[in-house]
């Protein structure tokens, strides 16, 4: 397996390439996960010279026959937000490992006993944010519409399908601590309908289901709903 390097509307140096190798182990990433397929890092660079503090992003994507793992940092220079991203990554593989380990020799861990039960999950601080990430306070932000911009923008709207294969509840919340996210859309196993699990206080979750019966469906819209509650 090799390692993908690509910069996103910028230049990746050789030497950066080379240090990427370095930092990333495939060795030790292929112990903790033997059936990686796939290990893409993409670099780019945030022209606003007002975010001069973390200008440089690298956002690293581990592809297996078990979920997708996506570490990522900003950071003044890339080989800082490099090695922050690597950090994440690690975390993430080891609770994925640890997590296999656990399903072989015991039932699985409920929800409210990952924070005892699983290594690693302790250096997430109460909104789920790995604490070594950098302080974003000081930094200005506004209103467009409806959402909060940091800094002067500009706004970027990214759009992703992803194939979703139905899972259980438990399974959902596994899923959204993996990657790191506030929330996690799934397709309910029982259900077979859309949900989304998200983060509520610390280690507090919400889950919300969307029905496509006909008498939802023939119901007048309502307001946008929000995920609080």
């Amino acid at each position: 397996m090799d390692i993908v390097v690509k910069g996103r509307k910028t230049e990746v140096p050789e030497r950066f390439r080379k240090h990427v190798a370095e930092k990333l182990n495939l060795e030790k990433i292929q112990k903790l996960d033997g059936k990686v397929i796939s290990l893409d890092v993409e670099v780019s660079k945030e022209p606003n010279p007002r975010q001069s503090d973390r200008c440089d992003r690298v956002e690293i994507t581990l592809r297996s026959r078990g979920p997708v793992i996506r570490a990522e940092a900003s950071a003044s220079d890339p080989y800082a937000a490099l090695d922050i991203a690597a950090e994440k990554l690690d975390a993430r593989l080891r609770k994925q490992h640890d997590k296999r380990v656990v399903r072989r020799g015991a039932r699985r861990i409920p929800a409210a006993e990952v924070p005892d039960r699983v290594p690693g999950v302790a250096t997430l601080n109460g909104t789920g944010v790995p604490v070594h990430d950098e302080d974003t306070e000081g930094v200005p932000t506004k209103k467009i519409g409806s959402l909060e911009v940091k800094g002067e923008g500009p706004l970027v709207v990214r759009e992703k399908t992803h194939v979703a294969a139905p899972m259980s509840l438990d399974q959902a919340l596994y899923e959204m601590e993996l990657v790191g996210h506030d929330f996690y859309l799934f397709v309910d196993s029982e259900t077979k309908e859309p949900s989304v699990v998200y983060r509520r206080h610390a280690y507090d979750y919400g889950v919300i289901h969307l029905s496509t019966e006909a008498m939802v469906a023939e119901a007048p819209p309502a307001a946008g709903g929000t995920l609080g509650g």
